[in-house]
């Protein structure tokens, strides 16, 4: 199975990719010459996994059963100084809001996500340390 996608030079340092039927739009930052007309490729990394995972624990709780109010996932990641600046560690916080949530079944559903059903996780975790938290609100 491939995957392919096709980006196009918009001007200065934009970038319009299409992926499916969404256009996605990517940019440096003023301070090196950019417009910050679009996202940081980089950390489309990061929204990616987010988006991920995030699907498979939605998927998941809906077939266990497991009703929350909301669902916040924040990633944050370490980047060494060198140019180019790569990404060596990855942390996931899931924070759900809701009462009465089983930690253990929000638990559960993380794991499988990270361990059976989110690709991105698992790429990054061959080249990569990655970790996660849960949080509850109510």
């Amino acid at each position: 199975m491939k995957a392919a996608i096709q980006t196009t030079w918009k001007g200065n340092l934009t970038f319009e990719s299409m992926v499916g039927d969404h256009p996605v739009v990517t940019d440096a930052p003023v301070s090196i010459g950019g417009q910050d007309a679009g996202a940081s490729p980089k950390q489309l990394m990061l929204a990616s996994l987010a988006g991920c995972t995030g699907i498979d624990v939605a998927m998941i709780l809906e077939k266990m059963r497991v009703k929350f109010d909301d669902l916040i996932i924040t990633v944050e990641a370490d980047a060494t100084e060198d140019i180019p600046s790569v990404y060596t560690a990855m942390h996931i916080t899931y924070t759900f809001k809701g009462s009465g949530l089983d930690l253990k079944k929000l638990s559960k559903a993380v794991e499988l996500s990270h361990d059976k059903y989110c690709g991105v996780s698992k790429m990054y975790a061959s080249f990569l340390k990655m970790s996660w938290e849960i949080k509850i609100e109510s």
